[in-house]
C-alpha cells in the first residue's frame, strides 16, 4: 500500500488522490468496508440518532474529518508506509474489549466508541506512526458525532437549563411590574397583578445542549485549522463551552421577555426554533471577537521590536560603510 508516486516535491505538490493508483482506492474501500460490517449495528443506530435535532450536526462531522485529512493531502502522498505491528495488537485488543462489552459489560456507547480507536489501530498497522501523524485528529474528532448516552445527556442538560432559568427569572425581575420566580426550569411569572398560563418550562430543546456540542466541534476545526499559538488555540478551544452557554441564556431570556411582554405564540413552535439559529451567528460573533483579540494583543509589541531589529541593522551598516570610508 504506498501512497507516493514520484520523486520529487514539485510533483508531490501537484499530486492528487488519483495519483493513489486504483489498487490502493480498491484496499481502502475494502478496509472501510470491513470496518463498517463490524460495527454496522452501531453506525446504524448513531445515523439515525441524527435525525434528532439535538445531534443532527452528526451528519457534517465525518465531512470535517475529510476535509481534514485533505488539507495534509500532499503530506500523506509524499509518505512511504511502514507498516507497524503494534498496529495489529491493538487491533486485536480492540476486537477482544468489543466482544466482552457485548457479552459481559453490555454498555452500547462502549461498543460504538471502539470505532475510533480501532480505526486508529488500523491505521497505524498499515500505514505507520508517520500516517497515524497526519490523521490521529481527524480520526478522533469522529468522536462528535456520538451522541451522548441519554443518562449521560439529561445530567448535563439538567443543570443548563436551571442555569438559565435562574438567569432568565432575574432578568425578567428588572422589568417593572413583573414578578418572575423559578422552581428548577419552571418560571413563574406575574405580569401586572395577572398570573400567567402556563408557566414557561425551560424544555430540555432549551437546554444549549445542541449549541453546545456544535459549537464545540466547530471550534476544535477553527482551532485546528486556523494557524495560531498553542495558548490561543486551546483558549479558544476553552472558550466554545462558556460562549455556547452564554448563547443559550441570552436565548431563554430573549425568549422570557417574548412570552411576556408580546405574544406567547412568538414564544413557541417555529418562532421559538428561529430565536434557537440566530444564536449561532451570536457565538460565532463572540468568538470572532476572542479571536481578533487575541490575535492583535501583541502586533504592536512584535512590531516595535521588528522595528528595534530594522533600526540596529541599519545602524550597523551605517557604522560599517564609516569605517570602510575612514580606511
Amino acid at each position: 500500500m504506498g501512497y507516493s508516486t514520484g520523486n520529487s516535491s514539485q510533483e508531490h505538490d501537484n499530486a492528487g488522490w488519483g495519483s493513489l493508483g486504483p489498487i490502493v482506492a480498491v484496499k481502502i474501500t475494502v478496509i472501510a468496508l470491513l470496518i463498517w460490517w463490524f460495527f454496522r449495528q452501531e453506525i446504524d443506530s448513531m445515523v439515525y440518532r441524527w435525525a434528532d435535532p439535538s445531534w443532527s450536526h452528526g451528519f457534517l462531522i465525518p465531512l470535517f474529518s475529510l476535509y481534514f485529512i485533505h488539507q495534509r493531502k500532499h503530506d500523506i502522498l509524499a509518505l512511504k508506509p511502514q507498516p507497524n505491528y503494534l498496529g495489529l495488537v491493538l487491533l486485536i485488543a480492540c476486537f477482544v474489549f468489543y466482544v466482552l462489552d457485548v457479552v459481559h459489560f453490555q454498555i452500547a456507547f462502549f461498543q460504538l466508541l471502539t470505532l475510533i480507536p480501532t480505526i486508529a489501530a488500523v491505521v497505524l498497522f498499515l500505514g505507520g506512526w508517520k500516517l497515524l501523524k497526519y490523521t490521529w485528529l481527524p480520526i478522533t474528532y469522529l468522536v462528535f458525532a456520538f451522541p451522548l448516552p441519554d443518562r449521560l445527556y439529561k445530567s448535563i442538560t439538567i443543570p443548563m437549563r436551571m442555569w438559565a432559568a435562574q438567569v432568565a427569572t432575574v432578568l425578567l425581575n428588572l422589568v417593572r411590574g413583573l414578578e418572575a420566580s423559578v422552581s428548577g426550569v419552571v418560571i413563574d411569572v406575574t405580569y401586572k397583578g395577572v398570573r400567567l398560563e402556563p408557566s414557561m418550562d425551560v424544555a430540555e430543546a432549551c437546554s444549549g445542549m445542541r449549541l453546545l456540542m456544535a459549537f464545540v466541534a466547530l471550534g476544535v476545526a477553527m482551532a485546528y485549522l486556523h494557524y495560531r499559538p498553542i495558548w490561543q488555540r486551546l483558549v479558544l478551544l476553552a472558550s466554545t463551552v462558556p460562549v455556547a452557554i452564554l448563547c443559550n441564556i441570552v436565548r431563554v431570556t430573549v425568549t422570557g421577555f417574548i412570552y411576556v411582554l408580546w405574544d406567547p405564540k412568538y414564544a413557541q413552535g417555529v418562532y421559538h426554533d428561529t430565536l434557537g439559529l440566530l444564536m449561532l451567528p451570536l457565538a460565532f460573533g463572540l468568538y470572532g471577537v476572542l479571536a481578533w483579540f487575541m490575535s492583535n494583543l501583541f502586533v504592536e509589541q512584535t512590531a516595535r521590536a521588528a522595528d528595534a531589529v530594522i533600526r540596529r541593522s541599519d545602524s550597523t551598516g551605517l557604522i560599517a560603510n564609516r569605517l570602510d570610508t575612514h580606511e
